[in-house]
C-alpha cells in the first residue's frame, strides 16, 4: 500500500484572465519592401499581413512579458503573490540559462513560484496551457501564469523574400486557476519530427559563434509550401480531434482562435472544419503578423477587448509550428 498522500488540487481548471502587449512601433509592408523585391499586394495576398509590431531595445522579452502579465493578473483579479508557477514559451530569449521565467516572476512580485521556459515554437502556448491545467488539478499550484512571448524581429532575415514579411513581436499571458466545472478540455498534441527541417533556425548558435561573426546572424527559415499543406490538411484533423475530445461539435463553438501563421491557412481551416457562420474567427495576423508562441493569447485578448468575443464563450484554440509540433484544445474564455 502506498504511503504517498493523493494530490488535492481543484477538480477542474480554467483561464481566469488574459493580457497582451504589442510593441509601440508599427511596421507596415512598405518598410519590408525596402529590403526585398516584392509588393504590398503580394504580401497581403500570400499572408494577409498588412502591418506588424517590432520591439525596441527596451522592449525585451522580459519587459513585454511583465506588461502582458500585469494585465492578465488584473483581468483575473489575482494578486501576483498567489501565482504558484510561471511558464514561459519562447524561442527568442537568447540566454540558455537562467530561464527568463524566473526574472519575470520576480519583476511581477510573484514571490517564489516554480518558474521555467519551454521551447515549442508556435504550439508553445498550448503546451504551457496544458501544463498549467495539470498543475492546478494536481495541486502543485493554485494559480499559474502562462506566457507566450517573442521578439522574432531578432530572428528575421530581412533579405529573405519568403519570410521577411511574416514575423512580429509581442507577448500574451493568461492566468489559469481552479474551476468547479470543465473549462479547459483535453489537449490533442504531438510532434512530427520527420518534418523538423521544414521550419528551422538557419545555423545553430555554436556554428555561428565559431565563425567569428562572419556569417549572417541566425534567422528562421521555412519551406513555405510544405508547411502550408501540413497546416491546412493535418491541423484541421487535429482541431477536429480536439472538438471530439471535448465532446462538442463545430455548432457548439462560439470562437475559433488558431495560431496566426497565415490568413490563407486560417481561411482554409475554417472551410475544412465547416465552421458555422456564427463562429467568430481570430484574424489578428493582419495587424500583428506571426508572433509564434504569443499569437494565440494576443488574438484572444484582442477578441475580448473589442467585444468580438465575450466571457464564457466556448473557443477552439490550436497552435502548430517548428518541430513540427502542435497542440489543440477547447476552452471557456475568461
Amino acid at each position: 500500500m502506498s504511503k504517498i498522500k493523493p494530490a488535492k488540487g481543484s477538480p477542474y481548471a480554467r483561464i481566469l484572465g488574459v493580457g497582451g502587449y504589442r510593441p509601440i512601433r508599427v511596421v507596415p509592408n512598405e518598410v519590408i519592401l525596402e529590403t526585398i523585391d516584392s509588393s504590398d499586394e503580394w504580401i497581403r495576398s500570400r499572408s494577409g499581413i498588412a502591418t506588424r509590431h517590432w520591439a525596441s531595445p527596451e522592449e525585451t522579452v522580459a519587459a513585454m512579458s511583465v506588461e502582458a502579465s500585469g494585465k492578465a493578473l488584473a483581468d483575473a483579479g489575482i494578486a501576483p503573490e498567489k501565482i504558484g508557477a510561471v511558464i514561459v514559451s519562447t524561442v527568442s530569449h537568447f540566454k540558455q540559462t537562467p530561464a527568463v521565467a524566473t526574472e519575470i516572476a520576480h519583476r511581477i512580485g510573484a514571490g517564489k513560484p516554480a518558474a521555467f521556459d519551454i521551447s515549442a515554437g508556435c504550439a508553445g502556448f498550448g503546451y504551457g496551457l496544458t501544463l498549467a491545467k495539470g498543475l492546478v488539478v494536481e495541486g502543485s499550484a493554485e494559480y499559474v501564469l502562462v506566457i507566450g512571448v517573442e521578439r522574432l524581429s531578432d530572428l528575421t532575415d530581412l533579405e529573405d523574400r519568403a519570410t521577411a514579411f511574416l514575423f512580429g513581436d509581442g507577448a500574451g499571458a493568461v492566468v489559469v486557476g481552479p474551476s468547479d466545472e470543465p473549462a479547459i478540455g483535453p489537449t490533442v498534441w504531438g510532434s512530427e519530427g520527420d518534418k523538423s527541417e521544414t521550419i528551422k533556425q538557419t545555423v545553430p548558435w555554436d556554428e555561428y559563434l565559431g565563425k567569428d561573426g562572419g556569417d549572417k546572424f541566425p534567422a528562421i527559415t521555412q519551406e513555405g509550401q510544405a508547411v502550408f499543406r501540413w497546416a491546412v490538411f493535418e491541423m484541421a484533423k487535429v482541431a477536429q480531434q480536439a472538438l471530439d475530445a471535448a465532446g462538442i461539435t463545430a455548432d457548439d463553438l462560439d470562437v475559433f482562435i488558431p495560431h496566426q501563421a497565415n490568413m490563407r491557412i486560417i481561411d482554409s481551416m475554417v472551410k475544412t472544419l465547416k465552421l458555422p457562420e456564427h463562429v467568430t474567427v481570430a484574424r489578428d495576423i493582419e495587424t500583428t503578423g506571426n508572433t509564434s508562441a504569443a499569437s494565440i493569447p494576443l488574438a484572444m485578448e484582442r477578441l475580448l477587448a473589442t467585444g468580438a468575443a465575450k466571457s464564457g464563450d466556448t473557443a477552439l484554440v490550436i497552435g502548430f509550428g517548428a518541430g513540427l509540433v502542435y497542440a489543440a484544445t477547447v476552452v471557456t474564455l475568461p
